[in-house]
């Protein structure tokens, strides 16, 4: 998928705010502290349900190949920090090392850990919303997402229904990345729908190789060298204080 090519001016289209989630201790995600979506582009109107726009912090997680000429479009009002997820991982073939969603995801978890450190990090750190985008929105946006939830206790169920949502989506963000053309001769729309889905159990996958570190995704994350202090700030700034 293209990632150079500039979308639509209506804005994203693949976003939302990830306040109001259920954590695992009854208490809910705060709004206003980290979003998810699609690419931005220049002349994009805000976004519906940002509680401020722009952020102040923006994370992308595209290749920077791919944009090492492009300028962020949110660059001039925004924080904008490069972490290309899956940079450097596909080999010297160039061919990607996954067939499907659920081994896309498992080899970020196990081959980008401290490329997810760093966004988890980034996160902590930042004065105000964060912003966590690649092109779709879908693929590394929703394991860092994941990761992300999951290490502030926020509910598996309520995780893949998030990711979930995504998949209503795919059609318009496509249409902005002007890669929706007709299908050409050979190709079943069966493998293109495959391609751009975002089914439940390829963030599932995901959640349990987190889940499976002794003390789940927080655990996973001081495998790689977080500090418990540094969770127990993302629990106090994004969580809900418990009445």
């Amino acid at each position: 998928m293209s990632e150079q090519i500039h979308g639509s001016p209506d804005g994203l289209v693949n976003f939302r705010d990830l306040g109001g989630l259920p954590a695992d201790d009854g208490v809910t995600t705060r709004s206003g502290v980290l979003y998810r979506g699609d690419a931005p582009y220049a002349g994009d109107n805000p976004p519906e349900g940002a509680e401020q726009w722009p952020p102040a912090v923006v994370i992308d997680l595209r290749d920077t190949d791919d944009e090492s000429d492009v300028v962020h479009p949110l660059d001039s009002t925004s924080a904008v920090h490069r972490v290309p997820v899956l940079e450097g991982l596909r080999g010297e073939s160039g061919e990607d090392p996954w067939l499907t969603l659920d081994e896309l995801y498992a080899y970020m978890v196990r081959h980008a850990p401290k490329r997810l450190l760093e966004v988890f990090r980034i996160t902590v750190e930042a004065d105000g919303p964060v912003l966590i985008h690649c092109a779709a929105g879908k693929d590394r946006t929703g394991v860092a997402c994941a990761l992300l939830l999951r290490a502030a206790g926020v509910r598996h169920d309520a995780i893949v229904a998030d990711y979930v949502r995504t998949d209503r989506n795919m059609r318009r963000v496509l249409q902005r990345l002007r890669v929706a053309p007709a299908l050409p001769p050979g190709v079943d729309e069966a493998d293109v729908n495959e391609l751009i889905s975002a089914p439940g159990e390829a963030i599932e996958h995901a959640l349990e190789l987190l889940d499976s570190a002794e003390g789940g995704a927080a655990g996973w994350l001081l495998e790689q060298g977080a500090t418990v202090e540094e969770l127990e700030r993302w629990r106090r700034r994004f969580l809900e204080p418990a009445d």
